[in-house]
């Protein structure tokens, strides 16, 4: 029988709305009374959890990987229970058992309260608005919705993460008050698609109402809006950006390819015209708007023409911030019944190829903010130097500012004025103000 005595490790792979699920088992178990953290680096931990990802091959190499290690660690006698959770666990769940049954449980993505029985804990609701943030306190992810309708042809989120729901804006209100008191200036907005945000509850996109809600939060100064679907994206959003100052000129939108044919093919709702005529409808409304989007290399059916018409797509739309992937063969997918006929190196190289684009991209568009005035807010400092972000930046993924130390003493969450010295790809070098 488990006690509260020992020691629980929770280990996240995968996205950030993994990081806010790992966040609130925490909370669940410290609410339990639970010794418990999340990816604590010391080695006497007792109880091992791995919250894993299973989106596409890499991921789910890593959290295959990462079981087998900590499966060693338990027959060497240094921990004493592995439990398995998160989305490659809610797809492989038999397969997993068979292949490592050194594990003592595997969970799905909704098996939070299974999870706490087995740890004798008790799943708590009063705790639902409640989060321990296990990282930076000064900014957090609010996770909106859960899973997602859309028929899109490659992705096998809506398989791990089932349909979407979304969250009532009452609870989300609350859910930022609480970061709010614990010193959390920055709300970045995620869910598997933002914009649907609303329909199922409201029977209506609510999206563009939770941020004039969320802005009206006291110490909350930055709202941030990520993964917003653009089939049937709801203009009222860019509005409220437009007017309010709270919500980041910022927003990323993965458009996913630049052929009108891979789009169709990918089951999109949408093609490339379309995508060029709202990307242009945005910039009119808010012409300093960073635009960060999300595209796919080698999908079935790509071809050398295709893969052209996508690269002259980012040529054209100069994407300020952009991530590919190359295409992961998914079972359960409807992509899967296509051949994966696309080499793999060559995915690669057309991949390599958008991001040399893209480097270019980003350096001219970097080059105008030199002597410019900007805001930033401090994330980290590393020995001697100082790194923040723009309003038009989100952590991990985008450009980075870089401060070098003064007799001036920056904290970590504060904001800044800075002056921009010199622009490089990914990073601006800035003196303070």
């Amino acid at each position: 029988m488990k006690t509260k005595e020992e020691k629980i490790n929770i280990i996240t792979l995968g996205c950030a709305k993994n990081i806010v699920d790992s966040q609130v088992l925490l909370t669940q178990l410290k609410g339990n009374d639970f010794d418990a953290y999340h990816e604590k680096n010391d080695k006497d931990s007792d109880i091992i959890i791995i919250n894993t990802c299973g989106f596409i091959e890499n991921a789910k190499q890593q959290s295959i990987d990462t079981i087998l290690k900590f499966a060693q660690e338990k027959k060497r006698g240094n921990i004493k229970k592995l439990y398995v959770t998160g989305c490659l666990s809610e797809r492989y769940k038999d397969n997993l058992k068979k292949e490592i049954p050194e594990v003592d449980n595997y969970f799905g993505t909704n098996d939070l309260s299974i999870l706490l029985k087995n740890l004798k804990a008790k799943y708590r609701k009063d705790l639902l608005s409640e989060r321990i943030l296990s990282k930076n306190k000064h900014y957090a992810y609010l996770k909106i919705s859960e899973g997602c309708n859309r028929p899109c042809s490659f992705c096998a989120i809506p398989l791990m993460r089932g349909k979407h729901i979304s969250k009532p804006i009452e609870l989300l209100v609350e859910e930022a008050k609480n970061l709010s008191k614990k010193g959390v200036k920055e709300l970045m907005i995620i869910a598997q698609d933002s914009t649907y945000y609303g329909i199922d509850l409201y029977k209506k996109r609510m999206l563009g109402e939770l941020l004039e809600k969320l802005s009206e939060i006291e110490g909350i100064k930055w709202i941030r809006l990520h993964y917003a679907f653009p089939t049937g994206f709801p203009m009222n959003i860019i509005d409220v950006m437009k007017k309010n100052e709270k919500i980041c000129n910022y927003l990323d939108i993965p458009l996913q390819h630049g052929s009108s044919k891979i789009l169709k093919i990918m089951r999109r709702g949408t093609n490339r015209e379309k995508s060029e005529e709202l990307i242009h409808k945005i910039r009119d409304i808010v012409p300093n708007i960073s635009i960060r989007t999300t595209l796919i290399a080698g999908h079935p059916g790509e071809t050398e023409k295709d893969f052209e018409e996508m690269y002259s797509f980012v040529e054209r739309m100069k994407f300020n911030r952009l991530g590919i992937f190359t295409y992961s063969h998914e079972e359960g997918t409807h992509s899967f019944s296509m051949k994966d006929e696309v080499p793999e190196l060559i995915k690669k190289d057309r991949a390599d190829s958008i991001m040399k684009l893209q480097q270019k991209i980003s350096y001219d568009l970097n080059q105008k903010f030199v002597d410019k005035k900007l805001k930033v807010i401090i994330d980290r400092k590393e020995k001697n130097i100082f790194f923040g972000r723009t309003e038009f930046d989100s952590p991990e993924v985008d450009n980075e500012i870089i401060l070098k130390e003064n007799s001036r003493n920056l904290k970590i969450g504060n904001f800044y004025n800075v002056i921009v010295k010199k622009a490089l790809n990914y990073d601006l070098h800035c003196e303070l103000i």
